[in-house]
Formats: C-alpha cells, sequence, structure tokens
C-alpha cells in the first residue's frame, strides 16, 4: 500500500514559479514509477509528468522546457518544479504512483493540490 501527499500549490501570477511535492508511504517508493497529472475545470485529467524507478522522464508538450520532475527515494519524495507559469497551467495537480507487485500492477493516488495562476 501506498499513501501518497501533495503539497505546494498555490496562487500565482503568469510567469512565476511553484515547486510541487509529494510525500509517499511505503518501502516500494524507490520501485514506482511516480506521475504528476492535473485536471483543470470541465476538462479531463492529463497526464504532465513522469519519471521512472531509474530516473526516466518524459513530459507533455504543453509543458515541456518549463516544468522539471525529480524525485528523491531517500526521502520518499517526489517533486514538480514548475516555471514560466501560465494562466493554462490553472488546474488540480495529482501525484500518481504505478508500482509493480508479482501479483500485477497497482496504482494510488494522492488528494491534489490546487494551483492558480492568475494576476
Amino acid at each position: 500500500q501506498v499513501h501518497l501527499v501533495e503539497s505546494g500549490g498555490g496562487l500565482v501570477q503568469p510567469g512565476g514559479s511553484l515547486r510541487l511535492s509529494c510525500a509517499a508511504s511505503g518501502r516500494i517508493f524507490s520501485l514506482s514509477t511516480m506521475v504528476w497529472y492535473r485536471q483543470a475545470p470541465g476538462k479531463e485529467r492529463e497526464l504532465v509528468a513522469r519519471i521512472t524507478a531509474g530516473s526516466r522522464t518524459n513530459y507533455a508538450d504543453s509543458v515541456k522546457g518549463r516544468f522539471t520532475i525529480s524525485r528523491d527515494d531517500a526521502e520518499n519524495t517526489v517533486f514538480l518544479q514548475m516555471n514560466g507559469l501560465k494562466s493554462e497551467d490553472t488546474a488540480v495537480y495529482y501525484c500518481n504512483a504505478v508500482t509493480n507487485y508479482p501479483s500485477g500492477t497497482a496504482l494510488y493516488w494522492g488528494q491534489g493540490t490546487q494551483v492558480t495562476v492568475s494576476s
């Protein structure tokens, strides 16, 4: 079982920065692929950035060059550094863990943190 808690959201002006954190419980964090999703009002949830257990990363085209995902396995935490924020980045951001067990793959979700980009 993995329990995820996001933090770091808030209100920021266009062009500003925020750093989201997702703290995970459980001993298998280092074996999990960690993903940040976001969901804006009236829109479907979309993948923002992903980092594998081996620290390979990939990003949505809309955030490439502005967002950086990283992980600290010693602290069981994944981060999303968001720079050059735009109004269209406004959404609830969710942390997701994809964990492979011998019996199959499990998905875990955090409760989400609100990011609002507005002047």
